[in-house]
């Protein structure tokens, strides 16, 4: 079963941009926690099958999310290492 805090955090990944603050400054007073811990357990929370119950297109948006940008770091290490990508 999906935590409150854990749902909350899905609730507030749905419309976190419509937010007039800054969402590290939105992180850190409602979740309690720095930035990078709250990315840290947002992960944990989406490989929690509830968490697509809760609400499954927040959960397939932020897992395709975190993939392109491993996807991205993959490239970018692969074109840096191989001299593509360099402009001098």
């Amino acid at each position: 079963m999906l935590s409150e805090r854990h749902a909350a955090m899905l609730d507030f990944e749905r419309s976190w941009w419509s937010n007039d603050e800054p969402r590290d400054q939105v992180v850190r007073a409602r979740f309690q926690c720095s930035p990078e811990e709250y990315d840290a357990e947002i992960t944990i929370v989406l490989e929690n099958p509830d968490a697509v119950e809760h609400d499954p297109l927040v959960v397939r948006r932020l897992k395709r999310l975190r993939l392109r940008a491993r996807k991205a770091r993959i490239d970018g290490v692969a074109a840096s290492a191989s001299g593509k990508g360099v402009h001098a």
